[in-house]
């Protein structure tokens, strides 16, 4: 059945289909109606919805409701995600299963809450001291935000870690016609339990990539919790052995799971010259640019981005067919990700189409910078020609 819902709304139906039961936020532009949703939902379950006095106590919030057991989930913007940036590494450190919203607006401190942005893309992979990988996904529009919530909490409770989702201001208050009972969920995943056994400790894992088994707080197995650096049984430690496997393991859990963290849809042609790498609000404006240039036979590549950390460098790999000679990055920030494909993709030049003033990228803007590809490599043409 189709419904008209905000992205806002998607998210919140997104968190109750992957079981939410506990959501704390201090409202803040253009998160605020996520609240107001989930009071709405939770008048009708058993579930927690709590404003909080600022973003600091609403993610603390979270943490402890994760730690006793709920799946919890805080929303906010980039100045409220700046705030909440320790507690995400005491998630971190403690290996709490926890979802963060970022709707993200125009920047940097308070900028526009009105304006669109996407300039969290770096900050949310880097939110935390020590540089310990984080999943970061990104929605495209209301369908994407009501997916990828879901797989937040999937990611979140299979790897015992928190998880970003970026939206941005537009996807998530403007109202469009989507189906959510068409879209296909993932089996919805647990965070590994522990044994019914009288010894237990709450941080052993067999091997740096395993995934420690968990215990609620509260219940019959004693469980530490610090953000501190700790052994297998949460007591803080010196031993250099016991550090290294402990922060080994924080990197390799995510790591080992690379392949499996990549969402992507790719709209590929062998014979094109030009790739076009899109994420976020900006996707929309490039999947029109791209039947626009097909109409006109321009051959053109496009892969859409879902996930953004880990780079999904085998889905970028595949997307560099041997003909690419141009990768194209619309972007509403000053650049941010072309800067990170640059490190990685070196069989093809990185431009980064960039509008970072509250506008938005329109799908003529695109084509034009692909055009103007063609002409700088032949005066007659505007990209590869399509031949049917």
């Amino acid at each position: 059945m189709r419904e008209f819902i905000s992205g806002n709304q998607a998210i919140v139906r997104g968190a109750l289909a992957a079981g939410c039961d506990f959501f704390a936020a201090f409202p803040m532009t253009p998160a605020g109606p996520i609240y107001t949703e989930f009071k709405h939902a939770f008048a009708r379950t058993a579930g927690i919805a709590i404003q909080t006095e600022d973003q600091i106590a609403a993610v603390g919030q979270c943490i402890g409701a994760a730690m006793a057991g709920a799946r919890a989930l805080t929303a906010s913007s980039g100045p409220g995600l700046s705030l909440c940036s320790d507690s995400v590494g005491l998630a971190q450190m403690g290996e709490v299963p926890l979802v963060i919203i970022d709707i993200q607006r125009m920047g940097p401190g308070t900028g526009s809450a009105t304006a669109a942005g996407e300039g969290d893309v770096m900050f949310a992979r880097h939110v935390t001291s020590g540089g310990y990988p984080l999943p970061v996904l990104a929605a495209t529009d209301a369908a994407m935000a009501y997916r990828l919530t879901y797989e937040a909490f999937n990611i979140a409770e299979r790897l015992r870690t928190p998880v970003i989702l970026l939206a941005s201001k537009d996807i998530a208050l403007a109202q469009c016609s989507v189906d959510l009972d068409a879209i296909a969920l993932s089996p919805r995943a647990s965070r590994p339990l522990a044994p019914r056994k009288a010894e237990f400790l709450p941080y052993a894992v067999a091997a740096v990539e395993d995934v420690p088994a968990f215990a609620p707080v509260g219940g019959p197995h004693r469980v530490r919790f610090t953000g501190s650096i700790h052994d297998e049984a949460g007591v803080l430690t010196l031993d250099q052995a016991k550090i290294r496997h402990k922060l080994t393991h924080l990197r390799e859990k995510i790591l080992a799971q690379q392949v499996d963290l990549e969402y992507i849809a790719a709209d590929l042609d062998a014979r094109a010259d030009t790739l076009i790498v899109s994420y976020g609000l900006a996707d929309g404006a490039v999947r029109e640019a791209v039947a626009m240039l097909r109409a006109a036979r321009v051959c053109v590549s496009h892969l859409t981005l879902y996930s953004l950390w880990p780079v999904p460098k085998n889905a970028l790999r595949r997307a560099l067919t041997p003909g690419i000679r141009q990768v194209l990055v619309p972007e509403l920030n000053v650049g941010l990700y072309a800067d990170e494909l640059r490190k990685l993709i070196t069989s093809a030049s990185v431009d980064s189409l960039q509008r970072y003033d509250g506008g938005l990228i329109h799908p003529e803007m695109i084509v034009g910078r692909v055009r103007e590809y063609g002409r700088s490599t032949s005066p007659t043409a505007g990209g590869a020609a399509c031949r049917s």
